[in-house]
């Protein structure tokens, strides 16, 4: 890294806040400029990738080929099967990669980047549909391409104008326009987004519902409302939940009992040996459908500062229970 001329000590605060913020507003402005351009070629290169039966293979040198990389990653992950290809190494072999129904989607500010046009005359003859997108309309790239997006610039934020700044924000703006384009015009879901993410936090969130993750079945604690609170208490010890439901002679939910409800009850006269569930209970207690979402139930937990939830089907019968505890271990909170 190059040395600089000024100490750290010597450098004001303002100064760097203000270089930092003069960034933001060159790039927001040339954002507004290359979006007001957005038009018909724009319309035409979804319309393509829409109607092809492969891929976009998105491709471009240098800081271009970072942004192509990105762009790809957020097409495949909304919906629009795409990879990138090294330009380079694409001259070496990876061009096999590329089938006769994939769209090229180039990468190239300048639009004169070797190692992309390098590989035109290929694409061409195998027929490849190309979308070029550049900062330069009359450029060697773009004047090759189907459709051009045009991503040029007035200004750099670079004072220099020579590091690519507000170059390749724009063009990866342009790619995550096109991304979500494409992606509505798909009808693409959160579902959608959730199977092609299924280990992230976002796929656990989308994808696991309250079936997934509640106690069911023999494991599911329950009594009677007749039933004695000794007998709500030992059920509570063995499934270990903090909780047991409530339910009438036909399993429907009439209400809950919970750690807490024991602590209330043992602060009045109550004797609790002699004591009935349906005197200590609590009465339409929060509950959740089984087909709802995980972290629907957590949601619910933290807006009524409760531990526990039952399940209940469309009858009102009591079909699982979940608590803190469970959502904590599949990771939706």
């Amino acid at each position: 890294m190059a040395a600089s001329p000024l100490s750290p000590d010597s450098l004001h605060d303002a100064d760097l806040i203000a270089s930092g913020r003069r960034v933001f507003e060159i790039e927001r402005a040339e954002l507004d400029r290359v979006g007001g351009r957005i038009g018909t070629e724009f319309a035409a290169a979804c319309r393509l990738i829409l109607g092809s039966r492969g891929r976009v293979v998105a491709t471009g040198m240098g800081k271009s080929g970072h942004i192509a990389r990105k762009i790809a990653a957020t097409l495949a992950s909304t919906g629009t099967p795409a990879f990138y290809v090294h330009p380079g190494e694409a001259g070496h072999g990876d061009l096999g990669m590329i089938t006769a129904d994939d769209v090229v989607l180039a990468l190239s500010y300048s639009g004169e980047s070797d190692e992309v046009l390098m590989l035109l005359p290929v694409l061409k003859r195998q027929g490849n549909p190309l979308i070029a997108m550049t900062g330069r309309p009359q450029s060697s790239l773009a004047s090759a391409a189907d459709i051009h997006l045009d991503v040029n610039v007035d200004h750099e934020a670079c004072p220099l104008a020579l590091a690519p700044t507000s170059s390749t924000t724009t063009s990866l703006a342009m790619g995550d326009a096109l991304a979500v384009a494409l992606l509505d015009a798909r009808g693409f879901t959160a579902d959608d987004f959730a199977r092609s993410h299924p280990a992230g936090s976002l796929g656990r969130r989308l994808l696991l519902h309250i079936t997934d993750v509640m106690h069911g079945g023999a494991d599911l604690p329950s009594v009677r409302e007749d039933a004695s609170l000794s007998e709500a208490l030992m059920e509570m010890s063995r499934k270990r939940l903090g909780m047991t439901a409530v339910v009438d002679a036909g399993g429907r939910l009439v209400g809950l009992f919970t750690d807490g409800d024991l602590r209330r009850a043992l602060d009045t006269d109550l004797d609790v040996r002699t004591a009935g569930i349906a005197q200590v209970m609590t009465r339409a207690p929060r509950t959740i459908s089984a087909d709802q979402l995980a972290v629907e139930a957590a949601r619910m937990l933290e807006q009524y500062k409760i531990n526990g939830l039952i399940v209940v089907d469309g009858e009102g019968r009591a079909v699982g229970a979940l608590n803190i505890h469970d959502l904590l271990r599949a990771k939706v909170v």
